[in-house]
């Protein structure tokens, strides 16, 4: 997995559709719902990794996002 769409296209896939309208708060509750789907081995491993990856990538960047706008 490439991008943030793709993770939620894989969500879509199994039911879930997030969108609280806080983008740390979608980013982890999508990282939430992707341990789910691998401890329920509902999802490979490969598919995990990389969204996992993916995310808390795109969360470490809103983290420094918003530290600089309260600077």
């Amino acid at each position: 997995m490439k991008t943030i769409y793709e993770i939620q296209q894989l969500l879509k896939r199994f039911g879930t559709f997030i969108y609280i309208g806080d983008r740390m708060a979608d980013l982890e509750l999508m990282e939430t719902e992707i341990k789910e789907l691998y401890s329920s081995q509902l999802i490979e491993t490969a598919d995990f990794q990389s969204a996992i990856m993916l995310l808390r990538h795109e969360i470490r960047l809103e983290r420094e996002k918003r530290q600089a706008e309260t600077r």
